[in-house]
C-alpha cells in the first residue's frame, strides 16, 4: 500500500466526519469511509476493519449527543446488550476468516428493502392501530396488530417496556452483519425500532447508536487482535469521525424529526441504488 501523503490523510479524515455525520443521522457512513480507503490503496479486508475501528469514536460520541433522548429507554439498553455484543462477535470474526465479496452482493438489497420498510412503517402502523385486539373476523391480522403495537406502551413512569425476544434476534442479525460490513446497519435498526412502536426519531437514532456501538467495540477488539487495522489512517479518521458523530447527533435534534426523517430516507435510497449499480 503506498505511504499516505498529507492530502490523502485530510480527505479520509473529512470522509470520517461526514461518514460519522450520516452514521449519527441514519447510518450508512461506511459507505462514505470504505470507498474512500479503497482508493487510497487499502485492501478491501483491511480497509473494512480500519473503517470500522475510526467510526466507532464518532458512534460513540454521536450517542452521548443523543443522551437525554435516551432517559426512558434504559431497558431497550440493557436487553440490547447481549445480541449486539453476541452478534457483533460473530461477524466481525466472519470477516476475519472469509472474503466480503459474498456478502457484500447482499448489501445493496438489504439497505434497500430496509428504507423501504422505514418509509413505509408508519402507514403500517396507523393501519394496525385502526384493528381492535378482538377483531374476530380477522384474529390474525388482529393479534399482528396487538404484538406490534404493543411495544410502544410505557410504564406509569413514562418508560419503554423491555423489547420482545423476537425484535432481540432480529438484532443479533444486524448485529452480526454490522460486525462483517455493517453499511446500512443503522437504517435496518431504525426500520425495526419504528415496527416495535418506538416514534421518537432521536431516541430511536440514540438507541441505534448505542446498539451500533456495542458491536462495533467488539469488532474493533477482534479486527485488532487479528492485526486488519492501519493505524496512522486509522487515527486521523478516529477524529474526523469523533467531530463529525458529535455535530450530526446536534444537527439531528436541531432540524426536527420530519427533516431527519426525510434525511433518513434520502441517505437510505442513495447508498442502495449507489452500491446496486456499481457506483460505490
Amino acid at each position: 500500500m503506498p505511504t499516505p501523503t498529507p492530502l490523502l490523510l485530510a480527505l479520509v479524515g473529512l470522509a470520517a466526519a461526514v461518514g460519522a455525520v450520516m452514521n449519527a443521522m441514519a447510518g450508512g457512513g461506511t459507505l462514505i469511509t470504505f470507498p474512500a480507503l479503497v482508493a487510497l490503496g487499502v485492501p478491501p479486508i483491511t480497509a473494512n476493519a480500519t473503517s470500522t475501528i475510526a467510526l466507532w469514536p464518532g458512534t460513540m460520541a454521536s450517542m452521548w449527543g443523543y443522551r437525554r433522548e435516551l432517559g426512558g429507554a434504559r431497558a431497550w439498553a440493557r436487553a440490547w446488550a447481549v445480541p449486539s455484543i453476541v452478534g457483533g462477535a460473530v461477524g466481525a470474526a466472519l470477516l476475519v476468516v472469509t472474503p466480503e465479496k459474498r456478502f457484500e452482493q447482499l448489501v445493496p438489497w438489504l439497505i434497500l428493502g430496509a428504507t423501504f420498510l422505514f418509509i413505509g412503517q408508519g402507514p403500517l402502523l396507523r393501519r394496525m392501530r385502526e384493528l381492535a385486539p378482538d377483531d374476530t373476523a380477522n384474529p390474525l391480522m388482529a393479534r399482528t396488530a396487538e404484538w406490534l403495537t404493543s411495544r410502544q406502551i410505557t410504564r406509569g413512569d413514562g418508560t419503554l417496556r423491555p423489547p420482545s425476544r423476537a425484535f432481540l434476534a432480529y438484532q443479533f442479525l444486524v448485529a452480526v452483519y454490522g460486525g462483517y460490513f455493517g453499511a446500512g446497519a443503522g437504517i435496518l435498526m431504525l426500520a425495526a425500532l419504528g415496527l416495535m412502536g418506538l416514534t421518537n426519531i432521536h431516541q430511536m437514532n440514540g438507541l441505534k447508536n448505542w446498539g451500533g456501538g456495542l458491536f462495533n467495540l467488539i469488532a474493533v477488539a477482534i479486527f485488532v487482535a487479528g492485526g486488519l487495522v492501519n493505524w496512522p489512517i486509522a487515527l486521523v479518521m478516529a477524529l474526523g469521525a469523533t467531530l463529525g458523530g458529535i455535530g450530526g447527533s446536534l444537527l439531528a435534534q436541531r432540524v426536527g424529526q420530519v427533516w431527519v426523517r426525510r434525511a433518513i430516507a434520502t441517505i437510505g435510497l442513495g447508498s442502495g441504488l449507489a452500491m446496486l449499480f456499481g457506483l460505490i
